[in-house]
């Protein structure tokens, strides 16, 4: 069938980057071929596509340029989600005042988020050096001069792994047992529930140019409840815990393949979805998760709460839709999922604390496919699309 005379899919894609498009900076064999079959002669998608990635340090702009430069093909900050993006659903935080950690411009990414008021690790620091004591080349008694004013912080608010672990795992402690309060003398205990902390990227590992798999945010994150909980004695409360693979970040990416289909003159619902990545912890697990979410919430007239969204109403967002009625899993084997010698995949609990216990069969994929470019061939198969 031609081109002209395709009917308009009632499927969208969801694809990961690193270990599906990319490893690392390098861009993967298959990647390209497999992108120019989700393309018109002029360049233009013919099927929804938005690209749903755990990392949190670029803008969602700069993380479009990349991938049109990696694809060669014109991808719009609008298909782009960030291990960040749902945060902007979280506005009741928006004037609160915000420690703020991660790499990359996070002053800018919480900014665009709609944030107005933060503050940095790297300005605690500077403000309090006796505090960062592992360092004996960077310690010191005093402040810099002239030394920044760290205002009372409301709450936590971590884009993604850290530069110097000790550094952020010392000074986020501190800040959660003073109840944000570091110029007052310590409570005689810490305060419980302790102040609200919104996290994004629970990737306990990632695939970049290393024949192994390197430690990502989930694992700073596993030091950092170790930590609270054998100082306290009280498990750590996450506010929000966004990114793959919590269900408001599929959540927010369906609103936002729906979106995408408008603006390419698709005027029926986006009914199925496929989404394409190479970690069962992460991307399989959370697209199976969104499954079995929209299954609830259409068996439900109530609201249906979502794991690591904790008050979170969905019902006060314009969109309300989830319209999305089969929900798929695609495994590539070009990233981080890897088999035993005998060709059986080791289910270890890589996934989140907050997120235990996991069936086994959420860790299962729909299909399970050598790389992207196998992945488009079988979806537009099993869809009737070429």
């Amino acid at each position: 069938m031609s081109q002209v005379a395709q009917k308009a899919p009632n499927f969208g894609l969801l694809f990961d980057i690193d270990g599906v498009i990319i490893r690392g900076k390098r861009i993967l064999p298959s990647a390209v071929e497999a992108f120019s079959m989700l393309v018109d002669d002029r360049g233009k998608f013919r099927v929804p596509t938005v690209f749903v990635t755990n990392a949190g340090n670029l803008l969602r702009n700069h993380k479009a340029e990349q991938l049109s430069h990696w694809l060669g093909v014109e991808i719009t900050e609008d298909q782009v989600v960030m291990a960040h993006s749902p945060l902007k659903m979280f506005d009741q935080y928006f004037h609160k005042q915000l420690l703020i950690s991660g790499q990359g411009p996070v002053r800018e990414i919480s900014h665009n988020l709609g944030f107005t008021n933060t503050t940095t690790v790297e300005e605690v620091r500077l403000a309090y050096p006796q505090l960062d004591c592992v360092d004996h080349k960077r310690r010191s008694l005093k402040p810099v001069e002239p030394a920044p004013v760290i205002p009372k912080i409301d709450a936590l608010m971590l884009f993604g792994e850290p530069i110097r672990w000790e550094t952020s795992l010392q000074l986020l402690i501190d800040v959660l047992m003073t109840g944000g309060d570091l110029s007052a003398p310590p409570p005689a205990s810490p305060p419980y529930p302790h102040i609200p902390l919104l996290a994004c990227n629970m990737d306990l590992q990632w695939m970049a140019e290393a024949s192994m798999p390197r430690f990502g945010h989930g694992a700073f994150l596993l030091c950092l409840e170790a930590l609270y909980k054998k100082v306290t004695g009280n498990d750590l409360i996450y506010t929000a815990l966004v990114g793959k693979p919590s269900e408001i970040t599929y959540y927010h990416a369906e609103t936002m393949v729906q979106h995408h289909a408008n603006t390419l003159g698709i005027t029926h619902p986006i009914t199925k979805l496929y989404a394409i990545g190479d970690n069962i912890h992460t991307d399989i697990f959370g697209m199976n998760l969104y499954r079995e979410y929209v299954g609830r919430h259409r068996g439900s007239k109530k609201r249906v709460a979502m794991q690591g969204a904790r008050g979170f109403d969905i019902s006060m967002h314009d969109f309300k839709g989830l319209l999305a009625e089969k929900c798929y899993s695609v495994l590539v084997r070009t990233g981080v999922y890897n088999e035993d010698s005998n060709g059986e995949n080791k289910i270890l609990e890589h996934c989140p604390r907050d997120f235990l216990p996991v069936e086994a069969k959420l860790q299962e994929p729909s299909l399970t496919v050598k790389c992207v470019l196998e992945a488009i061939h079988t979806i537009y198969r099993q869809e009737n699309f070429s």
